[in-house]
């Protein structure tokens, strides 16, 4: 028969499970992984935000562009997409250069147009638009305003 120290119990079962710190750690990690993943779903409104942006730099420079070549420039939108025409030679031609090229509004997106479907305007060789103008986009509910002003201001809001 096996004597032991009194006290001595190497018999005795460890409990199974997770310590406090494993758990704490396990929590973290899922805090982080779920972190991630909404920093990286795109945001609708801010997408949307984003290509008006684009768009009004665009005009802007189109606007700059008639002022340093002094020569009209016109600014046309579908439904579908916008580009830019330079008036040359009594006709208006397209502009090729990569800012200024024909561009298709982002997937989801629209531009709500007149009843023609196709507006226009034009920047005089004084940087001057021939009217006031506003491009309305729309996306998934979501709508925001591209503002052209007769002065040649451009401005988003909305």
């Amino acid at each position: 028969m096996p004597i032991s120290v009194a006290g001595s119990n190497r018999h005795a079962t460890r409990e199974r499970g997770f310590t406090l710190v494993e758990l704490m750690i396990v929590v973290t990690v899922i805090g982080l992984a779920s972190a991630a993943v909404a920093l990286s779903l795109p945001d609708p409104r801010g997408r949307l935000a984003d290509e008006a942006a684009r768009f009004a730099l665009r005009v802007r420079a189109a606007h700059d562009l008639a002022i340093v070549q002094a020569r009209p420039v016109s600014i046309w939108v579908t439904a579908a997409g916008y580009g830019f025409d330079v008036r040359r030679d009594g006709t208006w031609q397209a502009i090729s250069d990569k800012p200024l090229r024909v561009t298709q509004w982002g997937a989801g997106t629209q531009a709500a147009t007149g009843i023609a479907g196709r507006d226009r305007i034009v920047f005089d060789s004084t940087g001057l638009a021939d009217r006031p103008f506003d491009v309305r986009l729309l996306r998934d509910g979501q709508a925001s305003d591209v503002h052209v002003g007769a002065d040649g201001t451009v401005r988003v809001g909305g």
